[in-house]
């Protein structure tokens, strides 16, 4: 438990929470809407600060980051609580649940992560992920801060919901971030996952600006957020930024409140197909099938980085170039 960041204490112990664009406006022994943020006598505490549901050592293309130390592994962490309520939500028994808790400080995450690179894993740092990482912000700053000055590497695996103020506060211990593009219009994020998209793209926006390494997750749901027309623009939107952020197409399939067929193959491979005339870099997810995991050079097309599994293979690349034909790639590490 610990004091949250981000709030206005108004009359009657009244507290509006400011962390995210839901601005909840919190009565006294009340929870916000993440319900992990409660009024206690008009003070709003992070009531998950340090509750950890899971933790584990994972390939860093799980996250997945496949621009960011490939082959790496990393220490994820995760909690409970979210602001959005999506419902194909494949974490919702944490997300949404009672799941049991370990108590875990800052400081016990940092050795954590330490002493896996002491045992021998090639591990870059800590990953906050499995949840929505933003509900837990006062741990998630306070570990970042210790982990960059132990040199590990910090990265978030969001949904990007978050107000500006606070996400300008963290992203300097930030390295890398993948953040979740549910879809990309404003009825997609009301009807499905009770939000909005602007404030995810503004996110985006400010994260790119900010020099964090940023990965792109789009979960394309049968016949809700998978037709050509929505895909054009989302890609059209990540070229204005930079044709160079990889972006990763995800198979769905029926979970928590949704019994939607799984997204069919073709309506995949459709997808990658638009997205790779104008990015350079395109992945399919949950797909193995398709074998669209691998990295290729956007100039000649030599294979750089092949995956199978979690087992990587960076033969075409020397140091952040093509092997081949010496093209920088936008890789990390």
């Amino acid at each position: 438990m610990r004091e949250a960041l981000f709030y206005e204490k108004k009359e009657q112990n009244l507290t509006a929470c400011r962390l995210c664009p839901k601005l909840c406006t919190i009565r006294e022994d009340k929870s916000g809407f993440c319900r992990v943020r409660e009024n206690r006598k008009g003070t709003l505490y992070a009531a998950n600060y340090g509750k950890v549901t899971s933790y584990g050592m994972d390939p860093i293309e799980k996250k997945p980051l496949y621009h960011f130390y490939p082959g790496s592994y990393i220490l994820s962490f995760g909690t409970m609580g979210c602001n959005l309520r999506c419902g194909f939500c494949q974490n919702w028994s944490i997300a949404h649940g009672d799941p049991d808790t370990a108590d875990v400080t800052p400081e016990q995450a940092v050795n954590m992560a330490r002493r896996q690179i002491a045992d021998g894993y090639p591990n870059v740092g800590i990953a906050y992920t499995y949840s929505e990482p933003f509900m837990w912000y006062e741990f998630v700053l306070d570990t970042a801060r210790l982990a960059g000055k132990a040199g590990l590497k910090n990265v978030l695996v969001t949904n990007g919901y978050v107000n500006e103020t606070p996400l300008r506060e963290i992203l300097p211990y930030i390295d890398a971030m993948n953040i979740d593009i549910k879809g990309f219009t404003e009825d997609y994020y009301r009807k499905s996952c009770v939000g909005r998209l602007e404030p995810v793209l503004r996110t985006i926006e400010i994260a790119y600006a900010q020099r964090c390494h940023v990965e792109l997750t789009n979960l394309l749901v049968t016949g809700l957020n998978d037709s050509s027309e929505e895909i054009e623009k989302l890609v059209d939107w990540i070229v204005s930024l930079d044709r160079e952020i990889p972006l990763h197409f995800s198979r769905y399939f029926p979970n928590f409140e949704m019994d939607l067929p799984a997204t069919p193959l073709e309506t995949l491979r459709r997808a990658g197909d638009i997205a790779r005339k104008k990015l350079s870099y395109v992945y399919i997810g949950n797909a193995r099938e398709l074998g669209a995991q691998d990295t290729y050079c956007p100039e000649c097309g030599e294979k750089l980085i092949s995956r199978t599994g979690y087992n990587i293979r960076t033969n075409g690349l020397d140091g952040e170039r093509c092997r081949n034909c010496g093209r920088r790639i936008s890789i990390v590490g």
